[in-house]
């Protein structure tokens, strides 16, 4: 999906004179990528790790489900980019967020938490384990929680509609129509509330593995609890960041444009 996925040619301008590395279903272009002669590949898929090394390529998996898998990534990439310095910045940064988050919600009684589902609505599944820690992170509730063990879990409507949540956040927009015209999803106090939310999407969509995740606590906090972030800029937060840890000074249009995405 260029659209959606369109900044990754303003932080990575030559990724669009670039050869594709790999197909739509994480296929590698094992062709491409040997006439590439990469020093070192960098993949989240393990089902191709086997067929790289078996070229003689040198390949590192990097798993991102936990924070403290975020945390030994980024020190991973920071010596493989000589970026040290600036992969502590970020984990110092990232650290920052969620402890404030923390404590403007550290008083909220359990009972007034907002309950959170993620999810999309069209496969009824949520693949991306990361989502249950920054629901938390931000203070609230995840559904799923007791379930979702793996990275990829599915749900039925009947369990949907059981949970009701206060909360859904999607990927997409379309997404969110399908809860709002789907009659199946009519009853939820979410879509009566219109309490539908939309991931934005800058490098990747924010709700799943990417190293936006400090800004994904930040944008989730506000948007379960408004009336305790007002004072939250989260475009002056975001822009920041990619002029920190991406070393692209985004203009204030753009960064509207990335938040605008998850409205």
């Amino acid at each position: 999906d260029s659209q959606r996925y369109k900044y990754h040619f303003v932080f990575g301008p030559r990724i669009a004179e670039s050869p594709i590395m790999e197909g739509p279903d994480y296929t590698p272009n094992i062709e491409e990528i040997l006439r590439a002669d990469p020093d070192v590949i960098l993949t989240m898929q393990q089902a191709v790790i086997q067929p790289l090394e078996e070229r003689g390529l040198p390949v590192i998996f990097l798993a991102w489900r936990e924070p403290e898998d975020i945390r030994r990534v980024i020190r991973l990439l920071g010596e493989v980019f000589g970026e040290t310095e600036r992969a502590e910045a970020y984990l110092a940064y990232f650290d920052e967020a969620v402890e404030r988050v923390r404590q403007r919600v550290a008083d909220l009684p359990p009972e007034e938490r907002v309950r959170v589902l993620y999810i999309d609505p069209q496969t009824m599944a949520n693949t991306h384990l990361i989502t249950e820690w920054w629901i938390e992170a931000a203070g609230g509730v995840s559904v799923t929680k007791a379930i979702h063990v793996s990275e990829s879990v599915s749900v039925t409507l009947e369990q949907v509609l059981a949970w009701d949540p206060d909360v859904i956040v999607v990927r997409t927009k379309e997404d969110a129509e399908v809860l709002r015209r789907d009659r199946r999803f009519a009853a939820l106090r979410a879509v009566q509330s219109g309490r539908i939310h939309v991931t934005p999407t800058g490098a990747h969509l924010w709700a799943h593995r990417t190293s936006e995740q400090p800004l994904t606590v930040l944008w989730a906090a506000k948007t379960f609890y408004p009336d305790r972030f007002t004072d939250l800029d989260l475009a002056e937060e975001a822009q920041r960041f990619y002029a920190d840890f991406y070393g692209v000074d985004l203009t204030d249009e753009q960064i509207a444009e990335i938040l605008a995405s998850g409205m």
